[in-house]
């Protein structure tokens, strides 16, 4: 978020703490940002980049102080999503995003003590890289239809199945993962902590993406993969809920992110717009780019305050918060692939090449209405808690 965009009642959200916070990651990201090109190129990002924000603390921040958290509350979440845009590179800030807030948390919130010295901790400290396994090849959104089974077997469980798009899944060193413990729909679902040095399990291809090119996508394979049963996260037969809970943060973060970063873009477009010059003058002083320019910033400050309210109902009543992290999510989803196609078209030929980093955000800012549930799937569950 620019300095700009601080309003006095963000003032009030965001304290010297909080401005300690983003001056790290701001710090953090903007030494990332000269490899942003290389990395997506390259297909991946160096794994040491985790220990480097572990390092700094930011892959704990809401988590046990016990494991190497931070115990900080939502609000300080939102500082690191905001900030990390200053990276240019959205599959690295997907895959640091994907190990502090959606493989671990779980972890931190249900895993035994056991789970949290042996997983928790070492993510926390970048020591080791997570990935969340819940997507199939038949099912992204709809839980309750998985189909990777883990059946007991003494203290054990064997686990037979395929995930799919996972991110960080080629080298993550455990999964969080959901399996099929009882019988059909959501009541028989369980989540496990998946090491990924054991017998059975490996990796298929590293998926090809249009963008988030420097985070790896993979396929996971697991043949009579057999892990302690002291891994399971919480009750058997009870993680369908506590996968749904997990969404709700991992929606949010997305949204808080697409508001970041489409003001990130903006504001480098009027900068690129001040600059550029055509027939003879600044490509700012064209009123059509002037009032697309204030529309869109605007409509980023509707955003920022439906996201911003979303995180104050989560903070406070985190059960009841659906219905806003699902509009902020499909809001925020879909301004970004507007905001963003306008401001590469501002850059002109520059734009359709990769010498702007705003050329990979267009690109990249398509996954944010098709990850962590579509914004179909985000309209037909409004459509159930509207009644309609």
């Amino acid at each position: 978020m620019s300095d700009a965009a601080i309003s006095m009642q963000d003032k009030d959200i965001f304290g010297p703490e909080h401005k300690a916070l983003r001056k790290t990651v701001r710090r953090f990201a903007e030494s990332l940002a000269p490899h942003a090109a290389e990395w997506d190129e390259a297909g991946i990002f160096p794994k040491e980049i985790f220990k480097q924000a572990g390092d700094l603390g930011l892959l704990g921040i809401g988590h046990d102080p016990e494991y190497g958290g931070m115990g900080l509350d939502w609000w300080y979440t939102v500082c690191w999503a905001e900030e990390l845009v200053r990276t240019d590179n959205a599959g690295l800030n997907m895959a640091l995003m994907v190990q502090s807030d959606m493989a671990t948390p779980i972890i931190n919130e249900i895993g035994s003590d056991e789970v949290k010295r042996n997983f928790l901790a070492p993510a926390i400290a970048g020591d080791a890289i997570a990935a969340l396994g819940v997507s199939e090849p038949g099912g992204g959104s709809d839980v309750a239809a998985i189909r990777t089974t883990a059946r007991s077997d003494g203290d054990d469980y064997v686990i037979n199945g395929q995930k799919l798009w996972i991110t960080n899944g080629t080298r993550a060193d455990f999964i969080t993962l959901a399996v099929r413990t009882g019988g059909e729909g959501f009541g028989g679902i369980s989540l496990v902590v998946c090491p990924t040095d054991v017998k059975g399990f490996h990796v298929g291809q590293s998926l090809k993406k249009i963008g988030n090119k420097s985070s790896d996508t993979a396929e996971l394979f697991f043949e009579d993969v057999r892990i302690p049963k002291r891994y399971l996260l919480g009750q058997e037969n009870m993680g369908f809920y506590h996968i749904m809970t997990n969404f709700q943060g991992e929606r949010l973060i997305a949204a808080v992110a697409a508001v970041a970063g489409m003001e990130y873009a903006v504001r480098n477009a009027i900068r690129y717009a001040n600059e550029r010059k055509v027939f003879g003058r600044p490509v700012s002083k064209f009123q059509v780019w002037r009032h697309k320019l204030v529309e869109h910033l605007t409509s980023i400050e509707a955003a920022r305050r439906l996201t911003y309210y979303a995180v104050d109902k989560f903070v406070k009543q985190p059960k009841q918060a659906t219905r806003e992290i699902t509009m902020a999510k499909l809001f925020a989803g879909d301004l970004l692939q507007r905001v963003l196609y306008d401001c590469l078209q501002m850059y002109g030929g520059f734009g359709y090449t990769t010498e702007y980093p705003i050329s990979r955000a267009w690109t990249d800012a398509r996954l944010i209405t098709i990850g962590g549930g579509t914004s179909e799937v985000m309209k037909e569950i409004l459509v159930k808690i509207e009644g309609l």
